[in-house]
């Protein structure tokens, strides 16, 4: 680990940039139709619970990140096994975000370019920011959540000035019951983006007042779901939920309809600065957790040697792990929930709590 601290602060920043990431630009949890505010906020409860699985894993090893102490509690041949799996994962999941928004900035503004460059010149900046590290990255936050926010609350303000709001597009209320609802917390919020917190575990160790780690990752999550639920639900009042549900990049779409005055219009290309800022400090949490790993788990002295070669890697699987975006969005709800986020974000976690929480009052017993 490079010797680095952020303070609380900080950590709100990134935590909040990070949950909003891709989040805001996909039709998240959109299968609940006019109830996904209410699916949006199920999935931040239980994702709290799983970040106080984090949070307690990180009290029984506060100085060392997940690919570490992972190997201290299961021994060091499955250790090493699980850390890469790990690794793994979140260069995947980094090569995701990167493909959701090489997508995005080809269908909105560039659709002459290839989506090899404007992938390659996005993971370019995420690996100078990762080179330069995880303080310089912090700080750089705090400028960009201000423009986020400023952006944010132009875009609300606009949107109800234009006339488009219309609140009869969430009734009913729960038109099928619970079960829909149910079906998209534990198939899709849950995970996306609350469960990927499990990233975090990779930067808590550079807390410089561990003490207030848990009340500002909390509040961050709080923030950001409260965030997400309104955005969504401004989506269906704009543009209803089957509309939602049909698009590839509903908030752009509703941005796409302010209309005010016959003069302010066209306003998509400059929100869409909003989302690529989430989308450049989601892959670099990503991709700086997995750096950081790899360099643990191999035994590499500096981390930074590491930076071009796994950059070139995400930038490859951006391209190669879909021939096309619809593929690219049906493989993320089935195969990456199923195989990756259930296991990864959950069974994995809770099994190496109890693991250590034996293992902890054992030695305490002693």
């Amino acid at each position: 680990m490079e010797r680095a601290k952020i303070d609380a602060r900080q950590l709100l920043v990134l935590i909040i940039l990070f949950e909003h990431g891709s989040a805001i630009v996909i039709p998240l949890g959109i299968g609940a139709k006019q109830d996904v505010w209410l699916a949006i906020l199920l999935g931040l409860t239980f994702g709290l619970l799983l970040f106080f699985i984090y949070y307690r894993l990180y009290r029984y090893y506060p100085n060392a990140p997940l690919t570490t102490y992972v190997q201290d509690i299961t021994g060091p041949w499955i250790g090493k096994v699980l850390a890469f799996v790990y690794i793994v994962y979140f260069l995947y999941i980094a090569s995701r975000v990167l493909r959701d928004f090489g997508e995005m900035l080809l269908t909105f503004a560039y659709p002459e370019t290839p989506l090899f460059i404007l992938n390659a010149i996005m993971i370019l900046t995420v690996m100078y920011g990762v080179y330069k590290g995880i303080e310089v990255i912090a700080r750089t936050g705090g400028l960009f959540l201000t423009v986020l926010y400023l952006l944010a609350v132009s875009g609300f303000i606009l949107v109800i000035s234009a006339g488009l709001v219309d609140l009869h597009r969430l009734q009913p209320v729960l038109e099928e019951g619970w079960q829909r609802v149910w079906k998209v917390v534990f198939t899709e919020t849950l995970y996306v983006p609350f469960g990927e917190m499990i990233v975090f575990t990779m930067l808590f160790p550079y807390m410089n007042n561990p003490k207030k780690m848990k009340r500002t990752a909390i509040t961050g999550m709080v923030l950001s779901g409260l965030n997400l639920a309104m955005i969504m639900t401004i989506n269906v009042t704009v543009l209803g939920a089957d509309v939602v549900a049909r698009s590839t990049f509903p908030l752009l779409d509703t941005i796409r309809r302010i209309q005010v005055a016959n003069f302010l219009e066209r306003l998509d290309v400059l929100f869409m600065i909003a989302l690529i800022i989430g989308g450049f400090f989601k892959i670099s949490v990503f991709f700086y957790a997995a750096v950081i790993g790899t360099a643990n788990v191999f035994r590499v002295q500096n981390h930074q040697r590491l930076v071009y070669p796994l950059g070139l890697m995400v930038l490859l699987l951006s391209i190669a792990i879909a021939s096309n975006y619809p593929e690219h969005i049906t493989e993320g709800l089935k195969m990456v929930t199923i195989y990756m986020h259930v296991p990864l974000q959950i069974i994995i976690p809770l099994c190496l709590l109890i693991i250590a929480a034996i293992r902890h009052c054992y030695f305490k017993q002693q």
